[in-house]
């Protein structure tokens, strides 16, 4: 990244009434950095893209983009920038293709620059076999890679992309952020929204939102890594009262379901084989116990102080 940030959100708020969605942010993001915002819904995540985008006035503070506030100027901000929201305009009665004329229209994308742009667009979706069919006959997944090119056909310098893989399948999830990163790397600023946290992962940084607030921002190895305790993962006949049981363990700071397993935090002085015995006790066979890195959702739940 270069040194000079490209975005850059100073005390940002916006309110709906007596609600703060979006309550006093300030972070910056670098040229060149893939920046996630995280949380549940209703964290503020939406709102800030939206006023990132120019389509929402902030309340208070400001944002800049390239130096251009969004509050002052908001139409400066657009031409450089594409906003993908959860429900991305595709007009499911045209084509891949038409869809694709369509928005180098609407950017005013010269003629001339078209069909290189085109052909770079179809070779990361693998969207050229299917340009003549119907954006409505489309894949849940192949409909948000059209969605996505439609987004980049006038190279813009930043990406704002909310939920991008909201209810899409595995692996049309790992290629379109594939596709993020290969843009990254060609030096496109992308800001995602996302409340996968196995996803956040992948960005470079993330800001963790609660109610409108940044609970922590950083890259999420360091974040991970700022847990206090050490993490187990159990395996029980009967992971709810195990569960149960473990949160009410002496020196369980903390336990959680996470698929078939319950994840504890154990305090640094104690060692699994006390809360394994106290499961055991209670009638609870445990199946196993493995010591596991700190997730960043553990992470986030640990901060919010939320149980599952």
């Amino acid at each position: 990244m270069n040194a000079a940030p490209l975005v850059v959100l100073d005390s940002l708020t916006r309110r709906f009434g007596d609600l703060v969605a979006v309550d006093r942010l300030s972070f910056e993001v670098g040229r060149g950095e893939l920046f996630g915002i995280v949380g549940p819904d209703g964290a503020g995540k939406t709102t800030t893209l939206r006023i990132l985008a120019g389509v929402l006035p902030p309340t208070a503070g400001d944002a800049t983009i390239n130096g251009v506030s969004v509050a002052r100027d908001p139409e400066r901000i657009k031409p450089k920038l594409a906003y993908m929201a959860q429900r991305f305009g595709l007009y499911e009665d045209l084509t891949v293709r038409e869809n694709l004329d369509f928005y180098a229209d609407l950017y005013r994308v010269p003629r001339r620059v078209r069909p290189a742009r085109l052909e770079r667009l179809y070779a990361f979706s693998r969207l050229g076999e299917f340009q003549d069919r119907l954006a409505g006959n489309l894949s849940g997944g192949m409909k948000q890679k059209l969605a996505l090119s439609c987004a980049l056909i006038h190279h813009p310098e930043l990406l704002l992309l909310d939920e991008p893989t909201f209810g899409v399948d595995p692996i049309s999830r790992r290629d379109l952020w594939l596709i993020l990163h290969e843009l990254v790397a060609e030096g496109t600023t992308i800001i995602v929204t996302t409340s996968y946290l196995d996803e956040a992962e992948r960005c470079d940084r993330v800001a963790l939102l609660d109610h409108g607030r940044i609970l922590a921002l950083d890259a999420p190895a360091r974040l991970q890594a700022t847990l206090a305790g050490r993490v187990y993962a159990v395996r029980a006949a009967d992971r709810v009262r195990a569960r149960d049981l473990l949160r009410a363990t002496p020196g369980v700071r903390r336990a959680v379901l996470f698929g078939e397993d319950v994840h504890m935090i154990l305090d640094d002085d104690v060692a699994p084989d006390a809360p394994v015995h106290a499961l055991t006790a209670a009638g609870v066979p445990v199946l196993g116990v493995d010591a596991i890195e700190p997730s960043l959702e553990l992470v986030f739940i640990d901060l919010v102080g939320a149980d599952d």
